[in-house]
């Protein structure tokens, strides 16, 4: 056995530990020390099961009712984003149901059921027209048209959801009219009092529930909104259908246009827009702020919070949430809500709780590794690293830098889009969104990263300084000038033992305490059989993308730091590491926010054009730490084994599993 097995089991064994610690205590949080029991399953819908989990006050005698609110959740995430609102709203007393809607978390219908139709609106709803093409055709892949159609609602008029084609957008609730149906049969839900909120998608699917039952003996009795769009009353039959009390949490940096009335900031201006009074039910010169118009016991309120936040974070805003929770409370009656002050707010200790979990889990990675390579066939895969010699001078290491950073940098915005919605991929078998849009930006990088592979080393053997595969992280001490296809294997085996460790977590923490591994937004989830292909199917490119990558980054733009031992030499070579794999995407980060603090607006509507901001620059507060996880893994990975295959073999699996995992499917 080898030598130091005791202390890398140790370690093992306490960081997982301390992983399971951390989502006990994050349970408890979430079911307020058993003030709230949980449940999770499948409600049907007309399309196909839908995921739920429901949170139920533990206080409820028999045959006592509560109110209910349904939560719905936003593009690209699922039923635990609403975990907030679940929290504090059931232990305030509310039956709370929280789904996956349609091509989302574990609910099995796709996206697709959505509906779509051939034409688009470039405005809010009820002020377009034909004449100055704010309401135009639109071709292409089904995801584009599908994209192109998010905010276009079912129950809008035909106009706009029918086409000649015989496409429609069929079910805008994404599965919310069904489940809104199964939480107000509840035995222990008040018909009389229930709610809906919320996110981003998830206000159309709210808005498209209140329609669905407005008139009818559950009509929802409140309607909150966090980051929503409005539409003219124009747009739909308004005759028949109301809304009853809705609030509007509006982000100030929201980075999505449509949730901005298609302006480039939230001010006055918008404010005082005949869509924002239209809504408020007042004039532009009494229009405001945290305020509320209209009144409750007719539904007719009204109120806009502006929250000094941007898009994602608007799910967990203390002040956003303490008004919709005041909201709620004022629709069902007044004293409807019990327990604590809507201030007193528990639900983000669970948060930081699950973070700290899944670092933990990712941590351990490191000493189950240091473990697994004491198995001869494992140890294998350790090797010196290559001869000082290729190493990159001082000037020469930041002028690659700064073309690295650049190149990701400025592709990003404009390949993650092309991706997203025209890249012509094979739609029954790429069936990820998000994951599309990261496929064609790392296309893109592949090619890029093989043409200056290829230069790089015809320069190199001009003079003299070329150091074969092995230089570049892919060849070995013993043959040097080819692919290490045994240290591959190797690898490939060794990463899957490490992700089996992880997935065992990831499942037990779901089984004891219906957690994930996750920080607001999902990143590791258990598979369902249609996700776990849609994983074998994206791993290839990630893998091939991460590969060239870290033969780029660690091992072709090695540096002095990279041979030194101990701490001081990781952290030398980690910084260099993270700087080159995290760059470019910080370097959008500037140009994206830096104009909107100011101002000017999201620098993508500003530089690109709106077409280029939207979901892959607000994807950026979660991209960015990713990376920077990544790069510690990848440093010291190949600092131990000589190569680039067991860092980047790892890594591109913990991003595909995170786009495959959750994420919007077709």
């Amino acid at each position: 056995m080898k030598k130091g097995w005791g202390k890398w089991a140790a370690a093992l064994a306490l960081l997982l530990v301390a992983a399971f610690v951390a989502l006990f205590f994050a349970d408890r949080i979430q079911r307020a020390d058993g003030a709230i029991s949980i449940t999770e399953g499948y409600l049907p819908s007309e399309v196909g099961d839908l995921f739920y989990k429901l949170y139920t006050p533990s206080g409820l005698k028999d045959g006592e009712k509560a109110p209910g609110v349904l939560l719905l959740h936003g593009y690209q995430n699922d039923h635990e984003t609403n975990a907030a609102y679940a929290i504090e709203l059931s232990k305030r007393g509310v039956v709370v149901l929280s789904i996956d809607e349609y091509g989302h978390g574990a609910s099995k219908p796709g996206l697709k059921e959505r509906g779509y139709v051939n034409h688009m609106v470039k405005v809010n709803y009820g002020e377009d027209s034909v004449e100055d093409r704010t309401f135009r055709p639109v071709g292409g892949s089904v995801r584009y048209r599908l994209l192109m159609n998010f905010s276009n609602l079912s129950f809008f008029d035909e106009h706009y959801t029918k086409d000649e084609a015989g496409n429609s957008v069929k079910d805008s609730s994404c599965g919310g009219i069904a489940a809104y149906r199964f939480l107000s049969e509840l035995p222990n839900v008040d018909r009389t009092k229930l709610g809906i909120s919320g996110h981003s998608m998830g206000t159309w699917a709210g808005w498209s529930v209140a329609a669905a039952y407005s008139g009818t003996d559950i009509e929802p009795k409140a309607t909150v909104l966090q980051c929503g769009e409005l539409f003219r009353d124009t747009a739909y039959d308004s005759a028949n259908i109301h809304f009853n009390n809705v609030l509007l949490l509006q982000a100030k940096w929201d980075e999505f246009s449509y949730f901005r009335d298609y302006k480039r900031n939230v001010d006055e201006n918008i404010l005082r827009s005949p869509l924002r009074t239209e809504f408020l039910g007042t004039t532009a010169e009494n229009a405001a702020w945290d305020t509320t118009f209209g009144s409750f016991a007719d539904g007719s309120a009204r109120r806009m919070e502006l929250l000094y936040t941007n898009h994602r974070l608007t799910t967990h805003h203390t002040r956003g949430l303490a008004v919709a929770l005041d909201w709620f409370d004022q629709a069902f009656g007044g004293n409807a809500l019990k327990g604590p002050a809507p201030e007193v707010q528990t639900a983000m200790g669970k948060e930081w709780l699950v973070l700290l979990a899944m670092l933990l889990t990712i941590a351990a990675l490191i000493p189950l590794f240091e473990l697994l390579i004491g198995i001869p066939f494992f140890a294998k895969l350790l090797q010196p690293l290559p001869s000082e010699a290729g190493i990159k001078t001082k000037g020469k290491w930041w002028r690659g830098a700064l073309i690295t950073v650049l190149l990701a940098g400025s592709t990003y915005p404009f390949m993650t889009q092309l991706g997203h919605a025209l890249l012509p991929l094979p739609e029954g078998v790429f069936r990820m969104t998000v994951g599309n849009g990261f496929i064609g930006w790392y296309l893109l990088l592949i090619l890029i990263m093989l043409v200056t592979t290829i230069i790089g080393a015809r320069s190199a053997k001009k003079k003299g300084t070329y150091d074969g595969l092995y230089g570049m992280g892919l060849g070995s001490e013993a043959k040097p000038n080819k692919i290490a296809w045994g240290l591959l294997l190797r690898a490939a085996l060794l990463v899957l033992c490490l992700l089996a460790m992880m997935y065992l977590v990831v499942f037990l923490a779901g089984v004891l305490f219906n957690l994930d591994l996750r920080f607001i937004w999902p990143f590791f989830k258990t598979f369902t059989p249609a996700r776990l292909g849609q994983f074998c199917v994206y791993i290839p490119v990630f893998a091939l993308f991460f590969l060239l990558n870290n033969s780029k980054i660690m091992a072709s733009m090695r540096t002095k730091a990279t041979y030194k031992r101990g701490f001081a030499g990781f952290m030398g070579t980690w910084w260099r590491n993270a700087l080159l794999m995290v760059g470019g995407i910080l370097l959008i980060v500037l140009i994206e926010y830096i104009p909107f603090f100011l101002g000017i607006g999201p620098g993508a509507d500003v530089f690109f054009g709106s077409t280029f901001g939207g979901p892959f620059m607000s994807l950026l507060i979660l991209f960015v730490p990713q990376v920077i996880v990544f790069s510690v893994l990848c440093t010291y990975f190949y600092r131990r084994t000589g190569s680039v295959y067991t860092g980047a073999l790892l890594v591109a699996s913990l991003a595909a599993w995170i786009v495959t995992g959750g994420s919007s499917m077709l």
